[in-house]
């Protein structure tokens, strides 16, 4: 069971704020995407989150091997191109549609790595989700935005991978502080060119600021103090229920209703993201920093370093 912190806070308590945080940014990147696109939106996060990181951790440059290098510049790439794809989405597509859609990405990486084939029911069955999500028998689905959060779920589980392969050496906000500027420099050339083309008015850049200040900073230091008294299990299972929270913060911010079958879609979504995650994930491990800087097992589905 998650114990209490010194302060009496319960631990999940801090998780679900995490993700609340996550899908808060993505709604209210939405203004600042009508401006300057989901790229701009997405570079101008990625530069401020860094300005950010580098005053409160200075990037360990010094420890850094050369064998390091390639492993922490691809994952700087795919965690810039996971929050500019699923950015993207969301200017398309309804919030808590698109989070169900990535979603399937570090689903389906979890099936797939897992040593049951069974294991791969749990992406099947969000797939029948996303379908009842989608609605594509109205006729209105917009291609495109399912595209895009399909390619942030693709970087989402890729970026699992990754943080596996680099995650014993750089953890916490001192892997994000090395892997957010090679975001932001990843995506410069398609984020630069939409700031400068687009509608830049005096508000976006202190929106803009604003919003990394939530995601990464907040959003995930509060999942680092989560997961230093959570297993793996435990916060795996309750990460599943970040779908819902994509629709709960897309009807109150950005006034998107989902209609019943999409509700009843999400719902198959979080079953399948809880039981692939207690099918797969590693309850004794010890706890390690997931959205912030790494993911767990290769079993089970883990957050996202600069999402949202």
């Amino acid at each position: 069971m998650p114990r209490r912190t010194a302060t009496g806070v319960p631990p999940w308590s801090m998780a679900v704020a995490a993700m609340l945080a996550v899908q808060l940014s993505s709604a209210l990147s939405v203004p600042v995407i009508e401006h300057i696109g989901p790229a701009g939106t997405a570079w101008l996060r990625m530069c401020f989150g860094t300005a950010f990181l580098w005053m409160i951790a200075r990037p360990a440059i010094r420890s850094l091997r050369r064998a390091d290098v390639p492993g922490l510049l691809a994952l700087g790439v795919v965690t810039g191109f996971m929050t500019t794809f699923f950015l993207a989405a969301v200017e398309r597509i309804p919030l808590g549609t698109a989070v169900a859609i990535e979603f399937l990405g570090p689903l389906t990486v979890a099936g797939l790595m897992s040593r049951h084939r069974k294991a791969l029911v749990w992406p099947l069955l969000a797939f029948i989700g996303v379908v009842l999500l989608t609605e594509p028998w109205h006729g209105s689905v917009d291609l495109a935005g399912v595209g895009f959060a399909l390619a942030a779920g693709t970087c989402w589980g890729l970026y699992n991978l990754l943080t596996q392969h680099v995650g014993d050496r750089f953890a916490g906000i001192s892997g994000l502080s090395l892997t957010i500027p090679v975001a932001a420099l990843a995506t410069l050339p398609v984020g630069l060119p939409q700031v400068v083309g687009g509608e830049f008015t005096w508000w976006v850049l202190p929106a803009a600021a604003g919003i990394a200040l939530i995601t990464p900073v907040i959003a995930f230091g509060l999942e680092m103090l989560a997961l230093r008294r959570m297993t793996h299990t435990a916060f795996g299972t309750l990460l599943s229920i970040e779908p819902a929270f994509g629709i709960l913060i897309g009807l109150l911010v950005l006034a998107q209703t989902p209609t019943p079958m999409q509700v009843v879609g999400i719902a198959i979504v979080i079953v399948a993201g809880a039981a692939a995650q207690r099918g797969g994930g590693r309850g004794a491990a010890p706890v390690r920093p997931s959205r912030a800087a790494r993911p767990g097992a290769a079993g089970a589905p883990r957050g996202r370093a600069g999402i949202g």
